[in-house]
Formats: C-alpha cells, sequence, structure tokens
C-alpha cells in the first residue's frame, strides 16, 4: 500500500495545480497579445481607445469574479472538493475555445467584440472558484508540518502557466510577421490552452475526496445562514482581502502589463520584453516551492513582510532605472529582482489565506475576499495605468 503512496501524491499535486495553470495561462495570453486584439476586436480611430477598450474587457471579466467565488465555494463546501475541480476546468476550457475560435470584428462586426466579451465574463465566473477550491484541495491533502510546501505549487502553477504563455507570446510575436500574427498567429497561443484543458479533466476525474472534507461531511453540523456564517469570520476575511490585494497589483503590472508598457512607452520590441520576462518568471518558478519550505521550518509571517518591505522600497527604484534609459538588459534585470521577491511572498500565501478558515465553509470563505482583492486591485490595474499614462 505504502509503494503507491508517493504517485498518488504527485497525482493529486498535478491535479489540483492544472486548472490554475490553465485559468492563468489564458488570463496571461490576452493579457500580452493585448494589442494584437486591440486591432483585431476593437477597432476605433486611435491606438490608445482601442487599448483602453481591451483592457477594460480584460477587466470586465472580474466582476464575475466573486459571483463564481460564492456559487462554485458553495458548491464545494456542499458537494466536495473534486465536484467542484471537475465543473470549473470545463467551464474554462469551453471559455478558452470561444477566444480561440472567434472571427474578428473585419468578418462578423459588433458581435466579435461581444463574443470576446462573454468569454471573459464566463472565465471570471469559473476562475472565481478556481483559487479557492484548489487551494483548499492542496492544504487539505498535506502533512501538517509541509502545508506551506503543498500550498506553493498553487502559486507555482501560476508562474508556470506565465511562463508558458510568455514564451508561446514570444515565439509568435518574434517568428511570425506583423502580417501573419494577426490574420492567425496570434489563436497559436489559445489553441494550444485547450490542450491542457482535456488533461486536466482527465487527471481531475480519478481524484480522491479530501479527509477533511469526507470528516466535516459525515458529522452532524449546525445550520447557519450564509451571511451569518460569514460575519462570523469578517476578521479572517478581511486578512484575506488585504493579502490578496497587494499581489494582486504586483503581478498584474509586473507581468501582465509590463509587455505592453516595454512596447508602447519604453519603445522595446515585443518579443524582446517577452524574453526578458521569461528570465525573471523562471526564478519566480523555482523560488516559490523553495520559500514554501522555508516557511514551514522558520514561519510563514517573517517571510511575507520581508518579501513585501523589499519590494515597496526598490519597485520605484527599478521601474525609474528602467525608463531612463530603457535596453533588454535593464528591464531583464528588473525583472528577476522583482520576479524573486514576488516568487518570494507566493511561497506561503495560499496556506496562509487557506487557514484562516474552518473546513466546512473554506472554499466559499476564502473565494469572496480573494476574488474581490484581485477584482479591486488586479483586475483594472492595466487599465487604470494606462489611463494613468496618457493622463
Amino acid at each position: 500500500m505504502h509503494s503507491h503512496q508517493p504517485a498518488s501524491k504527485v497525482r493529486q499535486l498535478a491535479a489540483a495545480v492544472v486548472g490554475n495553470v490553465v485559468e492563468w495561462y489564458d488570463f496571461i495570453v490576452f493579457g500580452l497579445l493585448t494589442v494584437v486584439i486591440s486591432r483585431l476586436f476593437f477597432p476605433t480611430g486611435s491606438q490608445y481607445a482601442s487599448l483602453l477598450l481591451t483592457t477594460a474587457t480584460f477587466g470586465v471579466g472580474f466582476f464575475m469574479r466573486p459571483v463564481g467565488g460564492i456559487f462554485l465555494g458553495i458548491y464545494a463546501d456542499r458537494k466536495g472538493r473534486k465536484a467542484a475541480l471537475l465543473l470549473i476546468i470545463g467551464l474554462m476550457t469551453f471559455a478558452i475555445g470561444m477566444i480561440a475560435f472567434a472571427p474578428t470584428y473585419a468578418a462578423i462586426g459588433i458581435a466579435a467584440p461581444l463574443i470576446i466579451v462573454l468569454a471573459r465574463l464566463l472565465q471570471g465566473f469559473a476562475t472565481g472558484g478556481e483559487f479557492s477550491c484548489a487551494t483548499t484541495f492542496l492544504v487539505e491533502i498535506a502533512p501538517a508540518h509541509r502545508r506551506c510546501f503543498y500550498g506553493s505549487w498553487q502559486m507555482c502553477g501560476l508562474g508556470a502557466a506565465v511562463l508558458m504563455g510568455t514564451l508561446l507570446g514570444a515565439l509568435v510575436t518574434r517568428g511570425l510577421t506583423p502580417d501573419a500574427l494577426d490574420r492567425w498567429g496570434w489563436r497559436i497561443p489559445f489553441l494550444f490552452g485547450l490542450i491542457i484543458g482535456p488533461i486536466g479533466l482527465y487527471i481531475r476525474r480519478y481524484l480522491d475526496e479530501t479527509p477533511d472534507f469526507v470528516a466535516t461531511r459525515g458529522a452532524p453540523t449546525e445550520e447557519h445562514a450564509f451571511g451569518t456564517t460569514l460575519a462570523a469570520h469578517f476578521k479572517q476575511m478581511a486578512v484575506c482581502l488585504a493579502l490578496s490585494g497587494g499581489p494582486s497589483v504586483q503581478f498584474y503590472v509586473l507581468l501582465v502589463y509590463m509587455p505592453t508598457f516595454a512596447s508602447t512607452q519604453l519603445h522595446l520590441p515585443l518579443g524582446t520584453a517577452l524574453v526578458a520576462q521569461s528570465v525573471g518568471l523562471i526564478f519566480l518558478v523555482v523560488l516559490v516551492p523553495l520559500f514554501g519550505v522555508l516557511a514551514d521550518h522558520i514561519g510563514r509571517k517573517p517571510i511575507m513582510m520581508g518579501a513585501f518591505a523589499l519590494y515597496l522600497a526598490l519597485a520605484y527604484p527599478l521601474f525609474s532605472w528602467v525608463h531612463e534609459s530603457p535596453s533588454f538588459g535593464r528591464l531583464m534585470i528588473m525583472q528577476i529582482v522583482l520576479c524573486s521577491l514576488l516568487g518570494m511572498f507566493y511561497g506561503p500565501l495560499a496556506t496562509v489565506l487557506v487557514e484562516q478558515f474552518p473546513t466546512r465553509i473554506r472554499s466559499t470563505g476564502l473565494a469572496i475576499p480573494y476574488n474581490l482583492g484581485v477584482m479591486i486591485f488586479g483586475g483594472f490595474a492595466q487599465f487604470f495605468v494606462t489611463w494613468l499614462i496618457h493622463a
């Protein structure tokens, strides 16, 4: 029996992380191809207006995240983590397909941007439940002394998804002519995302339910109104909102908007910006589980507070340094430093968020503040940066 245990744990880790990979891969690809999508689906008389419409479309999906978080979180807390994980990855795969095969504005007119907006709303609904359900699953299957290490793989999957999307984005933008990119090349990264979804469905189909959920399902519990239950954990929800908001701003500006910023403001080739970002992401992906292990040994607080303090101290000087003399080397150094600090913060983050709530409301309790934090501070980060630069 013990000989099968390691394989079982690896399969469980992969099943939890694969949905996060699908979620963030699609979000990143959309963000990285903002300039191309703005031309094809939101054509206007000015580049600024097209970019603003596209970044607003990117952000509109975030309005659905709290809604999806509530419904899918309740579903996970009542029906089980496995059932929710299967439903979520199915919805996300369908939304990716909508974008991958969407006709452009030149082909069907106003219906084209409407398809993109509907796909983003569906993605927002599905991803609203993904992080809380999958992270809850990871932490609940982890040994007590390795919870941060297990939880760190959720954030590691996020970094891997961004890296994968960035590399594919660099490949199509550097390997294709602008005309080929506009005609068909932009679809390649989205079509690749359709491959990941069925793999995730297959892996998640054979999961076992977590022991924590099985134990609470069989135990007698008092019935409380939904609002009353959440109000009893208001402090924990406030903590999760704060912990989700800061990293969301960092993530969306540093890893989603940066290629657009480098292209439109620093006047560096888009492919060059994506290569610099890829190098930084390698550091992030490697450091996340290492700091997860360290957090299991020395505690969560020192690592998270240290990472955030260093980020606050270094972000503005690094941006100013790159802006005064834009180059591939400077951009890459900035990405390495800031991605490393983000990886340090991400190490214990997922586990800290899950540990705020008891098992019976864990998915729902985490989903609401996490998605509000991401929506408020992250979803429209690109929009406000675009507007601020113009202003």
